[in-house]
């Protein structure tokens, strides 16, 4: 199966369990205005996915619009950026799960978030293939 243009359910985290494992047992990089979890996880009895979780504080932005905005133009970005990471998780049956969290503090321009996002995407693929290759 190929990555479908689009974000459906099942390529969302939305369970609690899921969540602390992805943050419990996830690898961390940051590639601003991101900090990027990820883990990939062999699941002999479930599909292959590619599964994001985005995260944008309120903290760092108060109103609801303008987190509801920024994770809109993640998502959109993401939808966009994810097909290398599926080739990946196709080719070694793995599944991967990822956790964009946005760090900045002001909404960048969607052109940016593109560029950051891919740039993320080539980072889990990096790091990927670099701890694939470690024995052990």
């Amino acid at each position: 199966m190929l990555a479908e243009e689009g974000l459906p359910k099942y390529e969302r985290i939305c369970k609690d369990n899921d969540i602390q494992a992805l943050f419990g047992k996830g690898l961390g990089v940051s590639v601003y205005p991101y900090r990027v979890i990820f883990n990939f996880r062999h699941d002999e009895d479930c599909r292959v996915t590619v599964r994001l979780l985005v995260s944008v504080s309120k903290k760092r932005f108060h109103h609801a619009f303008k987190r509801n905005r920024v994770k809109r133009l993640i998502r959109e970005a993401w939808r966009r950026n994810k097909a290398p990471l599926y080739e990946i998780c196709q080719r070694d049956n793995i599944s991967l799960d990822v956790a964009l969290v946005y760090t900045a503090t002001v909404i960048h321009s969607y052109e940016e978030m593109l560029a950051k996002t891919k740039k993320a995407a080539k980072e889990i693929a990096k790091n990927y293939e670099k701890h694939r290759q470690t024995p052990g």
